[in-house]
Parts: structure tokens; sequence; C-alpha cells
């Protein structure tokens, strides 16, 4: 695609810019919120939450935890939110949710 710009008037060159400026803001936006998603994955894979690695504490109530890790006690899951790695690898592995209860 091949834009003119010496054949635009000022007004259509101030609206190209406009666009251009909202299209690049949306496209960072949509940037960082795959980067999050993903960091948050990744810290999900690994039994934790993206707060956890980063040190912040939760907002609001904090949950107490209802599952453990049989191979690495140090991992535990309230039960809300999404399932932990391990937690799936363990069901997959023949386990019940009350082998693994606290």
């Amino acid at each position: 695609m091949t834009i003119d710009l010496d054949s635009m008037t000022k007004e259509e060159l101030t609206a190209l810019r406009k666009g251009v400026e909202k299209a690049l803001a949306s496209f960072e936006k949509r940037q960082k919120e795959a980067a999050l998603a993903a960091a948050q994955k990744a810290a999900q894979e690994h039994g934790f939450s993206l707060d956890e690695i980063l040190g912040r504490k939760a907002a609001g109530k904090t949950s107490v935890p209802k599952f453990r890790n049989p191979e690495d006690p140090s991992q535990t899951w309230s039960g809300r939110g999404r399932q932990p790695a391990w937690y799936k690898a363990a069901i997959a592995a023949g386990n019940s949710p009350a082998d693994l209860e606290i």
C-alpha cells in the first residue's frame, strides 16, 4: 500500500496522523495484553501467580490453600482460579482431588 503524501491536503494529513497514532496505541495495548497473558500462563505452569513471582501482595482477601503438590509440598493451590500444571499432571496420572487435599 502506497500513500501519496504530497497530494494530500493538510486536513487529510492531520486525519491520517491521528489515525496512525490511534492504531499505534491500540497495537501497543494489544502487545502488552499478550505479554501479560504469557507471563501469567508461565507463572501458572510453575504453580505460582504472577503477583507471587513479582513479590506483590494480591489485592483483597487471600485464599487458604486447599491442595498440595505431593512431589513438592511448597506448591499449593486454593482450588480457585486456573489449575496449576502440577495439579493437572497429578490428576492425569490417576490421583483424585481428595488425594491432593491438605
